[in-house]
Formats: structure tokens, sequence, C-alpha cells
């Protein structure tokens, strides 16, 4: 799923590497990973749809440019209308992937992963928690009721774990840093806290003695990855140091482990803030080079991933 304006214009100083949606997309466009035919273009969600998971006064302010300065600070974004709409469009993307994957089995939205936001409030670059507006959504309309969150971006997703707290049939799975960003940690069903520093063996260790486990556990009819690349080596927001390998390693792991078992998966992006642009986009296209493998491996006359 793929939209332009998926890209605000930011200030060049600004931390968030808004330019690696369009990056990515003619990466894997020049790559052969997708085709022009793959992508789907999402259209706003509806204010119903949102309130399953934002509360409507948080909802208000966003639409009426109403957030305090405090809001904004702790947004980390400038306001605008333009990224009311990105916003909208990549939680719509979500939601067209979860949808997708679920027909298909397989399926990837080219922005997504905004886990820091909560009902009331966004934090972290995290206007709207896409990802539970789409497994809320989804087992409303009643085509799922048991999920898993697979969020192995670096930091926690404090936000879709507060959200879910309380739902049982939505488990909630988070690898990350554990003494960066939140500092101070939601719990979530499963949260595998890591030292700074952890590279390749010890990430890639944990990650599989732990999925299986969520996989069983939560005997989830979608799985949803956040597939952030902020784990790699280097990475300004990270203290990990996975290689590029061990990231592509990671990616096929989960991408396999997930639809070996029948589970339909969507996939999205999360953090990534690699020292350019261009590198964090070059990181992102590992988790479409391992779905389209995978896909081509389980049905070689099958059509490729729905990248949408």
């Amino acid at each position: 799923m793929y939209h332009p304006a998926y890209e605000v214009p930011l200030s060049p100083s600004h931390p968030f590497p808004m330019s690696k949606y369009p990056l990515l997309k003619t990466l894997l466009l020049a790559e052969g990973i997708i085709t022009l035919d793959d992508l789907m273009e999402p259209e706003p969600l509806g204010m119903p749809v949102l309130e399953r998971v934002h509360t409507r006064e948080y909802l208000d302010r966003l639409t009426s440019s109403a957030l305090s300065a405090a809001e904004v600070r702790r947004l980390g974004l400038p306001w605008s209308d333009a990224l009311w709409q990105r916003s909208t469009l990549a939680a719509a993307g979500t939601l067209l992937a979860a949808r997708t994957a679920l027909r298909d089995g397989l399926a990837a939205n080219l922005a997504g992963g905004t886990h820091h936001a909560f009902p009331d409030h966004g934090e972290g670059f995290c206007v709207l928690n896409d990802v539970a507006i789409a497994i809320s959504q989804l087992r409303a309309e009643g085509l799922i009721r048991r999920a898993a969150v697979i969020d192995l971006d670096v930091h926690q997703g404090n936000g879709t774990a507060a959200i879910f707290e309380h739902v049982d049939d939505v488990f909630t799975f988070s690898m990350h840093g554990e003494r960066n960003y939140p500092l101070a940690k939601t719990r979530s069903n499963l949260d595998v806290p890591l030292r700074d520093g952890a590279g390749d063996a010890e990430y890639l260790q944990q990650l599989a003695e732990n999925l299986p486990l969520v996989l069983e556990r939560s005997q989830a009819q979608l799985g949803i990855y956040l597939a952030g690349v902020d784990v790699a080596a280097g990475d300004r927001y990270g203290k990990l140091a996975l290689s590029e390998s061990g990231v592509a390693q990671r990616d096929r792991f989960v991408i396999e482990t997930v639809r070996r078992r029948g589970i339909p998966l969507a996939i999205v992006l999360a953090g990534g803030y690699a020292a350019c642009r261009e590198r964090t986009a070059e990181l992102h296209t590992h988790v479409f080079r391992a779905a389209a493998a995978f896909e081509q491996q389980a049905a070689p006359a099958a059509a490729p991933v729905g990248a949408g």
C-alpha cells in the first residue's frame, strides 16, 4: 500500500526521515520486487473507524489544529493539515494491508508502525496507532477475533501495549532496547528487553526462542509485523548493533515462521534513523525481499507479494 501523501515536507534538520517512503518505493520498483500494478492506494479513514482506538476529544484536536504546544513537542512533528492527512492515509494503508493479507496471506504497507500513539495523545513521531486501528476494525467486522502484534522496532510499542492491555484476544509482543525510549515502558503480553550493543547472535537467538511462543500463545488469525530497522548498527536512536545481514535474517525468520503456520501476515515499516535517509530506505527493502522470496518458494505461479 502506498500513497504520495505519505511524505510530508519537513525541515532538512528534522530528525524524522520522511523522504524514506518515496525512496523505498523507488528502490522496490527498480529492483523488480514490486510493480506499479502491485501498488494499491488507500483512502483516508472516517471518524467511526478512528474512534475504535482514539478518543473523540483527541481526534477533534487533531482535525481542528488545536494541539497545545506541549502536545506538539511530545509528538515531535510540526502540526499541519498535511500531517493529519498523512496520518489517516498511513492508518488506512495498514488496514488495507491487513485485509489483503487475510485474502492473500501476505501484504505490506510502505508506511505505518506508529506504535507510540495512545488513545488520547501522540508521541514519538506517532499521531495515530495504525496497527491498533487495523486490528480493532477487523475485529469489529468479525473478520478476525485473535491477532498478534510482532513489534521488532528498537523502541517498545508502548501505545499499542496500552491500547490492548485488557483485550485478551490481541497478543502484543515487543522486543526492544531496554534502556531506550520510552524510558517508562508499558507492559506488553511479552516484552523482551535487550542490552545496549546487542548484536546478531544475541538478537536472533532471542527472536528464535520467543516468536514461536507468541504464535502458540496467541493462536492468532492475523499477525502484524512492525519491521523497524532502527535495530541496525549505527542507527542514531537505536543503541543495538545488528549487521545488515542480521536485519535481513530477522525479516526472513519472522515471515517464514508466521506464514508456515498458515497465519496471514501484514508488514508495516515502523522506525529507522540511519545516517542518511537513503540508507534507511535500503534497510527497509530487506523485509520486502524476504516477503517476495517466500511467496516465490511457497507458490511459484502466484502473483508477487501484495506490497500494494
